[in-house]
């Protein structure tokens, strides 16, 4: 800090402002604003693995202008791995990563990995900020960038709550065999049914992306992703979508259209299924008044909904 009185750069002028912006110390947290929305209704993912957001947790007292305090867990784990450095890393670290995760939460994923990289370079052995700076990374298609944390997170944990994304991750850089080991990974893993679908959707979709669509469609089969359930899932919905996904692709347009309409009945808006309905045709029926496929369009690596890479934008496969 200058002493009062003493003159320098900082006392005006274009270099005065080139260098208070230089400055890596100077932090100004997003402005939060409380704004009574209706909860969104679940849209189409556009070809990434969908993955839980990171909750905020709001203290008592907080104002409308300050970042929300972090989720205690969280806190705790950033305390861990500062360990002694921690009271002079507190104020720091808690208020960018708060600021990362709301951004993160707008979707606002430029931002938000610009402040996570920060909180990775002062706590690198913290999990939840290498996981969070992985999905935030995957969210904006750089793969590698991405799989460097959720590798470091999974190092750190023992984890394979984000094998799913890695999976993706490595599908989109063409790399198969690291895609296979992985998925033996996260089967032996324990883990949740909804991780389970999620990577044995985006094997499948190597498979198919690899010209096998049978083996494919065989493997959601084998799986009952094709199952009729009476209080569907998210998972059930999306493994629908994919698997009804694969059924036109392959010409099985009669299956492909009683797979969507099980979504539309369930969720009319979700992904594009009444798009890929009305690309469908109306169901037909044979003069037995049984029904028969009508004429359909197939679109040979349609990528809109679960399942499928995030791709545009990205790093190249």
């Amino acid at each position: 800090m200058r002493r009062e009185g003493a003159r320098g750069p900082a006392d005006g002028g274009p270099d005065a402002e080139r260098q208070r912006r230089a400055r890596s110390d100077e932090f100004v947290p997003e402005r939060f604003e409380r704004v009574d929305e209706p909860a969104p209704k679940r849209r189409s993912v556009a070809g990434e693995v969908e993955r839980p957001r990171p909750q905020r947790h709001v203290g008592p007292g907080a104002r409308p202008d300050q970042p929300p305090d972090l989720p205690p867990h969280i806190a705790t784990e950033l305390a861990t791995a500062a360990g002694p450095d921690w009271g002079v890393l507190k104020e720091r670290v808690t208020e960018r990563l708060a600021a990362a995760i709301g951004a993160y939460e707008r979707e606002r994923y430029r931002d938000a990995g610009r402040i996570f990289k920060v909180v990775v370079d002062l706590l690198p052995n913290a999990p939840s900020v290498r996981e969070l700076a992985g999905l935030c990374q995957y969210r904006q298609g750089y793969w590698r960038a991405a799989l460097t944390n959720l590798e470091a997170f999974a190092a750190l944990t023992g984890s394979v709550d984000q094998h799913p994304v890695r999976m993706d991750c490595e599908r989109a850089l063409g790399r198969r065999r690291r895609v296979e080991a992985l998925w033996d990974e996260l089967r032996t893993g324990s883990p949740e049914p909804e991780v389970l679908a999620e990577g044995r959707l985006v094997l499948a979709g190597t498979l198919a992306d690899g010209g096998d669509m049978a083996g494919a469609i065989d493997l959601l089969v084998r799986a009952g992703a094709g199952r009729l359930v009476r209080n569907p899932a998210e998972r059930h919905l999306r493994q629908w979508y994919v698997l009804g996904d694969l059924m036109e692709r392959s010409g099985e347009l009669s299956r492909a259209r009683e797979l969507f309409a099980r979504i539309d009945a369930v969720e009319p808006d979700a992904y594009d299924v009444p798009d890929r309905l009305e690309s469908l045709g109306p169901v037909a029926r044979s003069r037995r008044g049984g029904r028969s496929g009508a004429p359909g369009r197939s679109r040979q690596g349609r990528s809109s909904g679960p399942g499928a890479q995030q791709g545009r934008g990205g790093e190249s496969r």
